[in-house]
């Protein structure tokens, strides 16, 4: 497996090769270079409000597949490990109400914040319990009406989601209402990068989304980087519909239509007048892909207005140009592509990512 290489000059710089596309191992090494790596989405809302609440969870389900408990201890929420540190088992099948974990295999018992507690028939065992005998526990941080969760511990909430909390502060996130009604899941017969390096750039909104083109306007359209996220300005027509900014806002005074936030490497948070869509890019296979669109409302009376009016229809357009390209780039033709200077900073700031965090020892 060759290593990746993006230039940091964008400029001169070729996108990824399109063995990163449709190699088998590049897939399967992403799942620990980069999905492991990173915070992922875990549920929407809170399911373990109450103290003694279990909830069990599989992260990232068809890639990382690793299996969680959501518990409540007196209050505090806690994200472990879901397995049984003496032979392997799944500990909670099932949403519960208890004040211990114990395991169904051979009786183990666990604190609901994972620490161990007590195991029949081990007096004789020497050296015991130590640390490796508490279950896991990992980083959680409830964020836009969501829990999310990072399997390696190594990097921090802000590192990733830190730009968005600032610019975003006075957002009332709380007041947002989840609305299972209004979501649903999507398969995209693509990679997951292609997916995502679709939406990270404007440059195809004219030649693919008419509706949504009607509503922003294009010469203003902008992206900002950061760190590990990027964030796309769109800016409404002169009619159409806007944020009603507060003056706190360092955007106040613009008409913003629509913040559309992407934290690497597969969550999309569009925020709209009238609320939020959270979009989970979950890899499926090479060559297919899950998306789940979460919304979150806030303003019912502005959900078919401006750029957010008809999120399924765009989404439809873009998984139409998405699976053309997954078609595309097997040809015996096509390597690597270039980027444009102006419109295509967030797709190249994605693709260097992907080659730091696979290129990392």
């Amino acid at each position: 497996m060759q290593p990746l290489w993006v230039d940091p000059d964008i400029a001169v710089a070729s996108t990824l090769q399109k063995d990163f596309y449709l190699d088998d191992h590049y897939y399967h090494a992403a799942r620990e270079k980069i999905f492991a790596q990173s915070w992922q989405w875990l549920v929407c809302g809170n399911p373990v409000a109450s103290g003694g609440q279990c909830h069990p969870v599989t992260l990232l389900e068809g890639l990382l597949d690793e299996p969680l408990l959501l518990t409540n201890q007196d209050g505090q929420v806690h994200c472990i490990s879901n397995v049984c540190t003496h032979r392997g088992a799944l500990l909670v099948k099932t949403p519960c109400q208890g004040a211990h974990i114990r395991c169904p295999y051979h009786g183990r018992l666990f604190d609901l914040n994972g620490q161990f507690r007590s195991m029949p028939e081990f007096k004789e065992v020497r050296n015991f319990p130590t640390s490796q005998d508490h279950l896991k526990s990992l980083p959680l941080r409830h964020f836009a009406g969501s829990l999310f969760t990072n399997l390696s511990g190594r990097s921090g909430f802000d590192e990733y989601f830190g730009p968005m909390l600032e610019r975003l502060s006075w957002l009332p996130m709380d007041s947002f209402q989840f609305r299972p009604d209004l979501s649903r899941d999507y398969r995209v017969k693509a990679h997951w990068a292609l997916y995502c390096e679709n939406y990270l750039e404007g440059f195809h909104i004219p030649f693919v989304h008419p509706a949504l083109n009607a509503a922003l306007d294009f010469g203003s359209y902008r992206t900002e980087l950061y760190e590990r996220s990027s964030l796309q300005l769109g800016i409404a027509k002169e009619q159409e519909d806007c944020f009603d900014l507060p003056e706190s806002s360092p955007d106040y005074g613009q008409k913003i239509a629509a913040y559309y936030y992407f934290v690497f490497p597969n969550l999309m948070f569009n925020f709209y007048p009238w609320g939020l869509s959270l979009n989970v890019v979950q890899p499926a296979g090479l060559s297919e892909t899950r998306v789940r669109f979460f919304t979150f409302v806030w303003q019912e009376n502005k959900r078919q207005q401006g750029a957010g009016a008809d999120v399924d229809a765009t989404e439809m357009e873009d998984e139409e140009v998405v699976e053309s390209v997954q078609t595309g780039i097997r040809s015996r033709f096509y390597r690597q592509g270039r980027y444009s200077v102006k419109h295509e900073t967030g797709t190249h700031h994605f693709h260097r990512l992907i080659a730091q965090f696979m290129n990392a020892s």
